[in-house]
């Protein structure tokens, strides 16, 4: 997909999602991420603004569930086909979806990552009542999306265990991870306006280092599964080449489908190419016992 094509999707799909529930069914609610006025910026200021989720209950759960993070170039969110789209194919295989709208950076370039930790954390503190196993959570996202899933499998921690707020207490770390045509680095090789955007106009080398996540991979990584076209020409294919390569070189089990065609957005979330990442992924969690073979 072009990058025009990119941006027209995200004017598409960026739409809060509004879809009718099915008879008897009740429409997914949209929950602050954050308590009123509370949201961290990083630096010690607070956010008059906040995140959101919408929690996408399957029919049949397996326990398993996923953070969904939308791609839109860190300046907007696709929560169409990258957000509520990927829930409803998820609760297909019987996975809980949890879509996350986090907070656009604008040069605040801890905000987003402080977003996806607190939605796993949240995650965890209701996995009983939304009938997930708190050790069956990833984190799935779509090109700057992706960027923040992998960000948040390369920056993690075990909580504070003494904190005052329960959901703080608990871990961080998504179990595995679904990355789709991501962007992964920080460096010159990167998609300019998610740089941008994340981190400002003149980033200082340390940000950029600390961003670059193909940087930040450890033996502790989670699991990923990573799927980007060839002819992709907004991020290219090299961002998860680069990924892999480092969660090999570091004993993560990863795996990298490199898709002939499709561009950035794989001819609009559908096709041959969208078909392949979505079954092979799903073939993949089978493998790794995160959801139950059918």
């Amino acid at each position: 997909m072009k990058p025009t094509l990119h941006f027209l999707a995200l004017f598409l799909f960026a739409l809060p999602f509004s879809g009718r529930a099915a008879e008897g069914e009740t429409k997914p609610d949209r929950v602050p991420l954050w308590p009123e006025g509370q949201a961290p910026n990083g630096d010690g200021s607070l956010d008059t603004a906040n995140a959101f989720y919408t929690l996408h209950r399957p029919a049949n759960p397996n326990g398993a569930a996923f953070v969904i993070c939308p791609g839109g170039g860190y300046g907007g969110l696709v929560t169409g086909g990258e957000g509520h789209g990927i829930a409803a194919w998820l609760n297909g295989h019987g996975i809980t979806g949890i879509v996350l709208e986090y907070r656009l950076p604008q040069g605040r370039s801890e905000v987003p990552l402080l977003d996806a930790q607190r939605a796993l954390r949240t995650a965890r503190f209701h996995a009983k009542e939304w009938g997930i196993d708190p050790a069956r959570l990833g984190i799935i996202g779509f090109s700057a999306g992706g960027h923040l899933a992998s960000t948040a499998g390369t920056h993690f921690d075990e909580g504070d265990a003494s904190g005052a707020d329960p959901i703080e207490r608990l871990g961080c770390r998504p179990d595995f991870m679904i990355l789709v045509y991501p962007v992964i680095t920080m460096d010159t090789s990167t998609h300019g306006g998610s740089r941008k955007n994340l981190l400002g106009p003149e980033p200082s080398a340390e940000l950029v280092t600390r961003f670059s996540n193909e940087k930040q991979v450890t033996e502790k990584t989670p699991p990923a599964f990573l799927a980007h076209a060839a002819d992709d020409k907004a991020v290219v294919p090299a961002n998860s080449e680069n990924f892999h390569a480092a969660l090999v070189k570091n004993g993560v089990t990863s795996k990298y489908l490199a898709l002939p065609s499709g561009g950035h957005g794989l001819n609009g979330y559908k096709g041959p190419m969208w078909d392949a990442w979505q079954a092979q992924s799903i073939a993949w969690l089978e493998e790794l016992g995160m959801i139950p073979a059918p």
